[in-house]
């Protein structure tokens, strides 16, 4: 939804290219500041489980404000979310990767979550428009709706990591 008509909405409501230029650019900056500063803190101290809850709480909170305004000072809070929905979803989904998939099968599992991510966000861009023709900015709640369902997808479908469950757990007869 975001990808494909952001822009649209954004100019149909009267943005200046300007003004969409820096927003945009602020998604990617807080994007980039994610995956090399923010991200890897969050998630050596949340752990991925409890940092792709986190990713989905910022989309439920970036998704339902967005399909209501088109007010600059709002969008220009909400892009940085974007460093938590995307980057900081992908740097967790890496870290479960690393811990559940062996070695040897490594670049096969990394081809199928890219072939999977391709897959969905297609299908999800074909929808969006239908979404979006029907709803208008409303169209972007169907976003909020999706990081919703994946709260308990985050929390339940991803064990906390060895060595965080280890040192949560520590074995009593070494005490």
């Amino acid at each position: 939804m975001y990808d494909a008509f952001a822009v649209i909405r954004w100019s149909d409501a009267g943005l200046e290219p300007s003004v969409i230029s820096v927003l945009w650019a602020e998604a990617v900056a807080a994007e980039v500041i994610v995956f090399f500063l923010i991200g890897p803190w969050l998630l050596e101290r949340l752990g991925a489980r409890e940092a792709a809850v986190l990713a989905a709480v910022a989309g439920i909170i970036r998704w339902s404000v967005m399909g209501f305004t088109n007010s600059i000072v709002l969008l220009s809070v909400l892009q940085p979310l974007h460093g938590l929905t995307f980057a900081l979803l992908h740097l967790a989904c890496m870290r479960v990767m690393a811990n559940v998939v062996p070695p040897g099968v490594a670049a096969t599992a990394q081809a199928i979550y890219a072939f999977g991510a391709g897959l969905v966000t297609a299908a999800l861009t074909s929808l969006s428009g239908t979404l979006y023709a029907s709803y208008g900015g409303l169209a972007f709640l169907s976003m909020a709706a999706l990081c919703i369902i994946a709260l308990p997808f985050a929390w339940y479908g991803l064990a906390d990591e060895p060595d965080k469950a280890a040192n949560a757990h520590p074995d009593s007869s070494n005490s």
